[in-house]
């Protein structure tokens, strides 16, 4: 099970809507619950879900008809259930982008199996890239929240375009980027041109950051993908 894992559940039924939830507080798992598809939608308007646990037979939209409109959009694993067991029911559940189905009546403890087999094959959300707010070139320190640059306590002078090259750089230490990458980050038109610029202004710019602008340890070059900024 996800630690703090936050279920909702979808159903027009209030006994079995308040059964769930509290069965499945009791597992330790976080729950809102929602009486019907209109009701859902307000509740994710403002909060992402673990899970969905979702009745199918519901009044106005039903459970299968919401299935398919949150895939246009979100991930969320979703779990059908319903009155309906046969098998043309499962596919179009299936069919809509629902991870599993369960027939009513069901056994609570298959519900549980079924919600952590679920969550088990969910992926992992990424953990946040952490950038530091000063990036170390040697004995160069790049600020990035106030965009400057100092050797010792020297103010490394920039022009514009420096500037946003090194902003652009920083958003992605470590990351090679194509010259037309960084022409359209820079908010110019494409062409050669303006690659061939950028591969001066990329000169320029080592020549206040590198010991040796011929040997560049920390704004090197990538044979075949661009340039990426290696700080320490």
């Amino acid at each position: 099970m996800i630690p703090d894992a936050h279920l909702m559940i979808v159903d027009d039924d209030e006994r079995i809507r308040t059964l769930l939830q509290k069965f499945l507080i009791r597992n330790g798992f976080l729950v809102s619950a929602a009486r019907d598809a209109a009701h859902a939608r307000r509740i994710l308007s403002g909060l992402d879900f673990d899970m969905i646990i979702m009745d199918v037979m519901m009044p106005g939209e039903s459970g299968i008809e919401l299935t398919a409109h949150l895939r246009e959009t979100r991930s969320t694993p979703i779990l059908l259930l319903t009155a309906k067991g046969d098998t043309e029911d499962r596919i179009k559940g299936l069919e809509a982008g629902a991870d599993d189905y369960l027939a009513k009546p069901f056994e609570p403890k298959e519900l549980l199996l079924r919600i952590n087999a679920i969550l088990r094959r969910a992926p992992a959300p990424e953990p946040e890239k952490k950038i530091p707010k000063v990036l170390h070139l040697g004995p160069v320190r790049y600020d990035i929240d106030r965009g400057e640059m100092w050797q010792g306590n020297d103010l490394v002078r920039l022009t514009a375009t420096e500037s946003h090259l090194m902003r652009i750089f920083s958003a992605a230490p470590g990351e090679a980027l194509t010259r037309t990458k960084l022409v359209e980050e820079l908010g110019r038109d494409g062409g050669q041109a303006q690659e061939r610029a950028v591969d001066v202004q990329i000169t320029r710019l080592r020549r206040k950051i590198e010991a040796d602008p011929k040997q560049p340890r920390y704004l090197q070059t990538v044979r075949g993908a661009g340039y990426m900024l290696a700080p320490e």
